[in-house]
């Protein structure tokens, strides 16, 4: 396996030089920054050519993961996360912490590709020595998280990295499957917005292990002391996101810095009361678990649809669905022995 290689895409994969399995695992584990984003590219490629080589890599730095905290973050759209992430990113690089930030973009459209990609956001945080961020499109997956992020979590964490730090886009889904890969998950909530928090609650508060209430400074800090106060009443009749751990409420502000420290202090006492409990790693093999029903629940639909027995039958299906002649369970039996080869 090792004497495969690997172009990896790009503007013009020729000027790239070819990489073999063995060059992928020993530039990451040496934490060659290139070489990480190449190898992270190369989990994210659609072309079925790739995805064996990215195993293999995979399979063999996987020894070197698990170490980092594992840190989600999200909310809303203009709740100030780019702004939160550098402030805070920026505190722990400068504390001689390595930070792999794993950024979940919109998607363009037309091309696919993140459209938050390039340096517009977290200017300052980019050229941390101490700092790794990757863009990745949301694509069409559940919620807006990236296919790989699981995956290109594992490759920094190889890399030498010891936080990751994973952004979703804070709409639809994207929190649940967030929640599914992380340690810690920080919900960061704007001031004053009132019904909206309230409607979330059953939802991404119950998620929760801190909610950091942004943008309290200057004229929002009032409304922000009000909203803080909402929250912990909230929280107080829901159950803990974690076991053995209560949820936290505090107060931010990602432009002046204020309660960032608290907010890594909160972290830290997370990892220090429950990582002796056996209640973090009890999480992740229930994640390695979900993870591996999820891609079989993926691989078999990827298969049923691509299989030819299928496609001949489904337009059939689907027209006598939709003219009544036969129910939803009917047609989804039908296609289904057709998948099996059953008569």
């Amino acid at each position: 396996m090792s004497s495969e290689t690997h172009s990896t895409p790009g503007n013009n994969p020729a000027q790239r030089t070819a990489l073999t399995v063995d060059d992928y695992v020993r530039g990451v584990l040496a934490g060659n920054r290139t070489i990480l984003a190449r190898a992270i590219t190369l989990l994210e490629s659609s072309s079925p050519l790739h995805e064996p080589v990215a195993q293999e890599v995979l399979r063999r730095i996987l020894p070197e993961s698990g170490k980092a905290k594992r840190i989600g973050i999200t909310g809303v759209p203009g709740v100030g996360k780019s702004t939160f992430i550098e402030s805070f990113g920026s505190m722990l690089a400068g504390a001689g912490h390595k930070l792999a930030v794993l950024t979940i973009d919109p998607s363009s459209s037309r091309s696919g590709g993140s459209i938050l990609g390039d340096k517009t956001r977290m200017q300052k945080l980019s050229r941390e020595p101490n700092a790794f961020i990757r863009p990745s499109p949301a694509g069409h997956n559940l919620g807006g998280v990236a296919r790989r992020t699981r995956e290109a979590m594992l490759l920094c964490e190889a890399a030498g990295f010891d936080i990751v730090l994973v952004e979703t886009v804070g709409v639809g889904q994207s929190e649940t499957a967030l929640r599914s890969m992380v340690d810690f998950f920080l919900l960061l909530q704007l001031p004053g917005a009132g019904d909206e928090l309230q409607a979330m609650k059953k939802g991404i508060v119950e998620m929760a292990d801190l909610i950091l209430v942004n943008k309290a400074d200057g004229d929002n800090r009032s409304r922000a002391e009000l909203a803080r106060a909402e929250q912990e009443i909230m929280v107080h009749y829901l159950d803990s996101a974690t076991p053995e751990w209560k949820t936290q409420i505090a107060l931010s502000s990602g432009l002046t810095g204020d309660g960032i420290p608290e907010a890594w202090e909160i972290i830290e006492k997370f990892y220090r009361d429950l990582k002796p409990k056996e209640v973090i790693a009890r999480r992740r093999q229930q994640q390695s678990l979900d993870w591996l029903t999820d891609l079989i629940a993926d691989e078999l639909q990827r298969r049923f649809y691509q299989n030819s027995a299928v496609a001949e039958q489904l337009a059939t299906v689907k027209g006598a669905l939709l003219r009544g002649e036969l129910t939803a369970m009917q047609g989804a039996k039908k296609l289904l022995s057709a998948f099996s080869g059953e008569k």
